[in-house]
């Protein structure tokens, strides 16, 4: 089973076209789209567990030029 998170991510004035681009190119990156609102982007980012998502989120996104702050919301799947 695989885990998912949406990224909410604030960068920096003028970087928002930059980032979504490099977002788009990233491995595991599903789903970027530019927002309004507090943030200025949300991802959708998968793998194989919130482990690895938490990873990616600081070693990859965290470290595009031009992001301020990220917050991860990991999708938790209920069983019915």
């Amino acid at each position: 089973m695989t885990a998912s998170a949406y990224i909410l991510i604030s960068v920096a004035v003028g970087k928002a076209r930059i980032v979504y681009e490099r977002l788009a190119k990233m491995p595991g990156v599903q789903h970027v789209d530019a927002i309004s609102g507090p943030y200025d982007l949300i991802a959708i980012i998968q793998g194989s567990d919130f482990n690895q998502i938490g990873t990616q989120v600081l070693d990859k996104v965290q470290a595009i030029d031009g992001v301020l702050d990220t917050i991860t919301c990991n999708v938790i799947h209920f069983e019915v």
